[in-house]
């Protein structure tokens, strides 16, 4: 049992939190030319200031890493230098921001790739289903399994990304990506990873481009400044492994010596969309006995959930994803016990400020 709860100051290595209802990683589609993020984009993570810690969309560390229209990259100068702006404006509000460092892998299309490439991936599996091209629904094409010394350059790509988000942008951390079907995700579970070398069969070998990452990107900005995001049970972008517990106790256990400044998993709350299937094992009670650092939670938790979560030790913090579109003062409305506006769906990718910047605080709405 803890004493915390949601308005209790956290720290998550380097970075000092107000309270513990973190903003979580959410696409929005709204980049513009050269996936940069823009002014609105500013504007945006600047009015939720108030969470714990923002956590941005999942940003492209490298031309390969896209599969969806409009989203921010972070491997060239033009885009770090719009982050900065991120950073700047919610720093100037007295926020945190963490930017998130994805490559979506197999998730992808060759719309989406230099020189209409097919999209890497840990082996040549097409995810089924169909992506979102910007020009209709098309399905997943299959992928071109990677070379084994193609892996550095990608472990590379990560740490590059960091350096710029940290170093360059001034982001106070980052989170890499390792949920939701996307690369390093592809790489951990069986159903997506079926490789005959180092990166593939045991569970070493397949939590070992993970692993590389994380020790690449850390070497680069300082464990203090990194968190990892897991999802062990979730099915999205066809995802699935035949033992998660054993997978993900390995993981859990192996980031332990890093010392980062957090570990976020993914497992919905019944009925939420990212709920564990029906039949399979809950793991996030047993990752959270075997990990010895802060603790963050995510999946479709309401204020009450998170506070019972939270005083019953089972995280540290809870990540909050759409409540956090439409409600862009949350904690200060979870302090109040006001009603939550609930968010436009249509909004949620591409388009201008409907939907994104022009839902109000709690005081407006008040006025």
């Amino acid at each position: 049992m803890s004493n915390a709860d949601l308005f209790t100051p956290l720290r998550l290595g380097a970075i000092e939190l107000p309270n513990r209802v973190i903003m979580a990683p959410m696409t929005r589609s709204r980049a513009g030319e050269g996936n940069v993020v823009t002014p609105l984009t500013a504007e945006y993570y600047a009015q939720r200031a108030s969470a714990g810690l923002i956590i941005t969309e999942a940003t492209q560390v490298s031309d390969t890493a896209q599969g969806y229209p409009n989203t921010p990259g972070i491997h060239t100068d033009a885009q770090t230098l719009a982050w900065r702006a991120v950073a700047e404006a919610v720093h100037a509000e007295g926020g945190r921001i963490a930017a998130q460092l994805w490559h979506v892998g197999r998730i992808s299309h060759p719309v989406f790739q230099p020189g209409g490439a097919l999209p890497v991936a840990p082996s040549a599996i097409a995810a089924q289903g169909e992506l979102y091209t910007g020009d209709g629904m098309k399905p997943f094409p299959t992928p071109r399994a990677l070379e084994t010394n193609e892996i550095p350059g990608l472990v590379k790509a990560f740490a590059d990304a960091a350096k710029r988000a940290v170093f360059d942008a001034g982001l106070d951390g980052v989170e890499i990506h390792g949920a939701n079907g996307y690369l390093i995700d592809q790489f951990l579970r069986d159903r997506s990873n079926k490789r005959t070398d180092r990166y593939g069969g045991s569970v070493e070998n397949r939590a070992r481009f993970l692993l590389e990452i994380v020790d690449a990107v850390t070497t680069a900005v300082g464990a203090n400044r990194v968190g990892v995001r897991l999802s062990p049970t979730g099915t999205f972008n066809d995802m699935a492994d035949s033992d998660p517990l054993a997978l993900y106790s390995h993981v859990v256990q192996a980031l332990n010596p890093f010392g980062l400044a957090f570990l976020h998993v993914i497992e919905g709350q019944p009925g939420h969309h990212m709920a564990p299937p029906e039949g399979a094992p809950h793991v996030a009670a047993e990752l959270r006995r075997l990990y010895k650092g802060p603790f963050i939670i995510n999946g479709g938790y309401t204020k009450e959930q998170a506070e019972a979560a939270i005083t019953a030790g089972a995280a540290d913090a809870v990540s909050f994803g759409e409540p956090f579109i439409s409600n862009p003062d949350l904690p200060e409305r979870f302090r109040a016990g006001a009603e939550l506006t609930p968010p436009d769906r249509s909004t949620y990718y591409g388009g201008d400020a409907k939907g994104y910047t022009d839902y109000p605080a709690l005081e407006t709405v008040d006025a």
